[in-house]
């Protein structure tokens, strides 16, 4: 037996319709003899005949009656879903799921996010939030088509990255800490400190041993995963805490540069390379070329910086 093909599918569900093979061809847009043999070559696969042919009269027969809803619920399934691919190619009804690491702060792209749905309007966009190397699992095992990430270390070859930000940390203050007096933290007045530690930050382990190799230790006294536990803590009056600029969301925490070493990570768009991906995927990064990014928000000056991310960028 041949494969059912679609087009039976829908001559039959037309003629069903209209019980006349001249019209049934019209709205298919097909001569009458080439719906026709169709026709004879479903009732063929099925194995009886869907249609009577009386003179001047044509009536579904039993067998027919028993096809109609399983094959014009068939032709209705194919019809949405080359509705919904059409729509998906004009970013209708498209979605679009961003990987976002979860120490990158929502204020970092929300603006980003707000004017890409400016210009499509029709494409929702949901965030996934996770780790950094979660973040490149999902992309290579293509559970997602894009991720904003800022990892030390080199990422893999496979994936395409777009450098797209770069950002300090600073270290965070209680409002009475004796550090609240200097504009610029240099690293050397950290030795001893109570430090509060966020436990997914990516980038403190090759800061702790640059500290250290200065003669710089911080005492660690509390750790979190959730930054709101860890600006709670500081804020309390626990320690001091060392974050990316842009991750500070309580407006009641000191925040000062760290210099002499200073730390910078870079913020990467990322991609699979040689993956084919969605128009809305496309529009995205065309987005995010665009974009301007926002600068420091605090005094720069004159220090050593050292960057915890990739030293070559790889831009294809």
């Amino acid at each position: 037996m041949l494969p059912m093909e679609m087009q039976q599918v829908r001559y039959f569900v037309a003629l069903a319709g209209t019980l006349n093979f001249t019209r049934a061809a019209e709205q298919c847009n097909v001569s009458q003899p080439a719906l026709t043999r169709a026709i004879q070559q479903l009732e063929h696969e099925l194995g009886g005949p869907l249609f009577h042919r009386e003179r001047g009269n044509t009536h579904l027969s039993e067998l027919g009656r028993m096809m109609l809803p399983y094959l014009k619920s068939v032709e209705e399934s194919c019809r949405a879903a080359r509705d919904q691919a059409r729509a998906v190619k004009r970013l209708e009804r498209a979605t679009l799921t961003i990987g976002t690491m979860c120490t990158i702060g929502p204020q970092l792209i929300s603006e980003l996010l707000v004017q890409f749905r400016t210009q499509h309007p029709d494409v929702e966009v949901q965030i996934v939030d996770a780790g950094g190397p979660q973040m490149v699992e999902m992309l290579e095992k293509g559970e997602l088509e894009v991720a904003i990430v800022g990892i030390p270390g080199e990422l893999p070859e496979s994936l395409h990255q777009l450098p797209i930000f770069e950002e300090r940390f600073v270290i965070l203050l209680p409002p009475n800490h004796r550090l609240v007096a200097f504009d610029e933290i240099p690293a050397a007045e950290l030795d001893k400190e109570p430090y509060v530690s966020r436990s997914n930050c990516e980038v403190f382990e090759p800061v702790r041993k640059e500290l250290n190799s200065r003669g710089v230790f911080l005492r660690q006294v509390f750790s979190s995963p959730r930054d709101d536990w860890v600006q709670g803590m500081i804020k309390a009056g626990l320690g001091l805490g060392f974050f990316p600029e842009f991750s500070v969301t309580d407006p009641d925490l000191a925040v000062r540069p760290l210099v002499n070493p200073s730390f910078n990570r870079t913020i990467y768009l990322t991609t699979v390379r040689g993956r084919p991906h969605s128009p809305a995927v496309g529009a995205f990064v065309q987005e995010a070329r665009r974009y301007r990014w926002p600068t420091t928000r605090l005094p720069t000056g004159t220090s050593e910086t050292i960057v915890v991310g990739q030293q070559v960028m790889a831009v294809g």
